[in-house]
């Protein structure tokens, strides 16, 4: 969709002076689409638009910047126009960017905010990193049951501003404890003398604040919400989650687990952002990981020097042979990486899994041993001294052995991620080219162990 201003016209605009447009056109469009088009402009140029602006206007469109452009804009304003934005940032949008925030920094920031809003911050930076009460917000509005629908209907019209959505409203007790949710709809829609108790249904998904994000984006999943409330240890009411925050969470485990599955460490930072040292280091360490295992490959091949100086012709198959075992862990590798991060295969499945993958690689193994096979056949055909006269012999030992190889690819890219999981680790670390790099080397013993049998007493 295109939109009506581009960063090239505000960039015109800004230089020309020309504030009055660049306000109206700011104030016109939608906040996101506001914070794609600047996001690119300087730390003074931020400043010198954000001036413009109303400050809870300024808050919300700070909320759609990237994580930098936030940190270089506070850098460059003055600190009350900062404090003034921040205060009128959601809670949740906040905790986001202060936790990003070098300690010194975030301590100054934090201290600069209005009493009520220090003690929000604090409160929700006080949960564990990567907890869902990093998440969540203060701006909801409780209701009670003894309440009719046209109290809640006043409630809504004098407190409802501030709350960050009124899809939902949630009924507490005198203790603050959660008892149900309600939904606007069945407000709107019932007798304005019906009370809060009778639109109850008693069933209420709720999360804990201590619980990892990643249960949260499972409950969003599964319950198929736009808002869920968070709870303490104790049953009160804290705070509620929203699906906004909650894709943003499921954006980064999806990234980290793609980066890991393509055999590097996670980047903490947009790829365009990270520094070089940085950037290296994160694809090193793994980089050196495969390498030294691929060392072993190379041990595996001298230990059978002697097969391969008898027989010069089993040489030129090896690519093929790991190549096959490599890509077939993959595919495996990923799809149960997959499966599991979405809920599909849990760690009790790991026989069932087993069973699948151990047909599905006789399949794949027979399908490629085929092609090996007849392709021999053919080179043989045309070329009738290439393989001497034990060519069939060759296709027979290159069959076995890409079935053999293709089968324990399979079964170990599917079963490693299990493995992983019961010890507690990330079964992304499976990665693609992990398992490609542990079956390179059983690849080799299988093929020049199947290579032994058959061709003993001819080529060795």
């Amino acid at each position: 969709m295109s939109l009506p201003v581009s960063t090239a016209q505000l960039a015109q605009l800004l230089k020309a002076g020309r504030f009055v447009e660049i306000k109206a056109q700011l104030t016109t469009l939608l906040p996101a689409d506001s914070g794609e088009i600047i996001d690119s402009f300087s730390s003074i140029e931020l400043a010198i638009l954000f001036r413009l602006l109303p400050t809870d206007k300024a808050a919300e469109l700070f909320e759609y910047l990237t994580v930098e452009s936030q940190e270089n804009l506070l850098h460059a304003m003055g600190h009350e126009d900062a404090a003034k934005i921040l205060d009128a940032m959601a809670a949740d949008d906040r905790t986001a960017l202060l936790e990003e925030l070098p300690t010194l920094v975030c301590a100054r920031l934090v201290n600069s905010l209005s009493p009520k809003e220090r003690q929000i911050a604090l409160s929700l930076l006080n949960y564990p990193e990567d907890s869902i009460g990093r998440l969540m917000t203060s701006d909801y509005l409780v209701i009670r049951d003894a309440w009719t629908a046209r109290q809640v209907l006043d409630h809504i019209r004098e407190n409802g501003r501030a709350s960050e959505t009124l899809n939902v409203l949630y009924v507490v007790d005198s203790d603050g404890k959660l008892i149900d949710d309600v939904r606007i709809r069945d407000l709107l829609l019932c007798p304005l003398e019906k009370q809060v108790s009778e639109l109850r249904d008693g069933v209420c998904t709720a999360l804990h604040a201590t619980d990892d994000q990643e249960t949260a984006v499972a409950a969003f999943r599964k319950y198929d919400r736009t808002v869920l409330p968070v709870v303490d240890r104790h049953g009160g009411l804290v705070g509620i989650v929203t699906v906004d925050d909650i894709l943003d969470v499921a954006e980064e485990e999806a990234t980290e687990d793609i980066h890991k599955i393509g055999g590097l460490e996670q980047l903490d930072e947009p790829y365009m952002y990270i520094s070089f040292r940085k950037l290296v280091k994160k694809r090193a360490t793994w980089l050196i990981v495969l390498f030294v295992g691929e060392l072993f490959t190379a041990s595996a091949m001298r230990h059978y020097e002697n097969e391969i100086a008898k027989a010069l012709v089993l040489n030129s198959f090896v690519p093929l042979i790991l190549s096959s075992g490599g890509n077939s862990g993959s595919q495996a590798a990923t799809l149960i990486i997959r499966a599991m991060a979405i809920g599909e295969v849990k760690l009790q499945d790991w026989w069932r899994v087993m069973r699948r993958e151990i047909f599905s690689g006789c399949s794949l193994g027979l399908i490629l041993a085929f092609f090996g096979v007849v392709r021999i056949l053919i080179w043989a055909s045309i070329f009738p001294n290439i393989y001497g006269s034990h060519w069939l012999l060759i296709a027979l030992t290159v069959g076995i052995s890409l079935i053999g190889v293709v089968l324990w690819g399979t079964l170990s890219g599917s079963m490693l991620p299990f493995l992983l999981k019961r010890l507690g680790l990330d079964p992304a670390t499976s990665s693609a080219p992990f398992v490609a790099t542990l079956v390179d080397v059983t690849g080799l013993i299988i093929y020049f162990a199947v290579a032994g049998i058959i061709l003993q007493g001819s080529l060795l």
